[in-house]
């Protein structure tokens, strides 16, 4: 099968894959008695976060490390850049003042530290270790300050599955996930090498875009249903996530060495570059709100890193 296919196949079955994996773990847990919150901060955090979580780790243990590094930095700019700037031009964004006075902060604390421990060039056991524990410290502080207006919309009125609809979801999603991660990789590294580009460039680029999509998809929703504060929300805690659940477990089962030196002396840069430039749009000039110029600005930002990435 062309490489191509695999790529698109994989991107099919990964987002089929966590949209049912995501059914599933919401069912059990409900039926386990969690409160929606708690359901909510973890749950559907980490079953959302699989997709990426997959890729990285079958990127990392098939030996392409950059790919898995691609992935997670690739997705946390696009979802800052691509992701916001689309939604902001579909409808001006209001962001909530937790997200500019806290979880903004967490979010550039977690991304800066990424940038000190890769200063080595290298993930290795006990760094991801130290992500690990500090996810855990997220997820607990996030139970403790949140509120039951925080619940996630596809939340509100959950119900119960019947339990062989249940089981298929979940088996059907831990197929999608497990294979779709297989075949994207495969497909992936198959197109890098047709085409003389590192796994680097694909996984920022193709791999990244790609398992973005449910955070696309997620902002559009709540633009729609006018809860623009919920999509900036949901894109600052995914790269909280992207960091420190994605790279971390990745890193507890691999040692990830940065294989191109442009993943840290280019690549990283720009990643702390559009997480800065995001903070004045929201807190000063923006006053709360990201407007459709603004988003324009991120969306152009982003479209300028792309181009780049083929002039170095």
């Amino acid at each position: 099968m062309p490489d191509y296919l695999y790529l698109i196949l994989g991107l099919a079955m990964l987002l089929l894959g966590g949209e049912w994996l995501v059914k599933a773990a919401v069912d059990i847990a409900l039926r386990s008695k969690i409160s929606l919150l708690v359901v909510g901060m973890t749950v559907v955090s980490f079953a959302t976060s699989a997709p990426e979580l997959l890729v990285s780790v079958e990127a990392a243990v098939s030996g392409y490390l950059d790919l898995s590094f691609g992935n997670v930095l690739g997705s946390n700019m696009a979802n800052l850049a691509l992701v916001l700037g689309v939604t902001a031009l579909l409808m001006p964004i209001a962001v909530s003042e937790k997200t500019i006075r806290r979880d903004y902060w967490i979010m550039a604390l977690v991304t800066g530290l990424l940038f000190v421990l890769l200063l080595d060039g290298a993930l290795v056991f006990w760094e991801g270790a130290l992500l690990v524990a500090l996810l855990v410290l997220y997820i607990l502080y996030q139970i403790r300050s949140s509120s039951h207006s925080d619940i996630p919309d596809e939340l509100q009125d959950a119900q119960l599955y019947h339990p062989a609809l249940m089981a298929f979801y979940l088996l059907g999603g831990m197929a999608g996930l497990h294979f779709g991660s297989d075949f994207l990789v495969t497909g992936a590294v198959g197109l890098a090498r047709t085409w003389g580009i590192s796994e680097r460039i694909i996984g920022i680029t193709m791999v990244s875009i790609g398992t973005s999509l449910p955070e696309l998809a997620a902002s559009i929703s709540a633009i729609i249903k006018r809860r623009q504060d919920i999509s900036l929300g949901n894109l600052v805690g995914s790269n909280i996530f992207n960091i420190l659940a994605v790279l971390g477990i990745t890193s507890l089962i691999q040692d990830l060495t940065a294989q191109s030196p442009d993943l840290l002396r280019f690549d990283f840069p720009w990643l702390l570059g559009i997480t800065l430039l995001l903070y004045p749009l929201i807190a000063y000039f923006g006053r709360g709100v990201i407007s459709r110029g603004q988003g324009a600005l991120m969306l152009g930002v982003y479209l300028l890193y792309m181009s780049s990435l083929f002039l170095l």
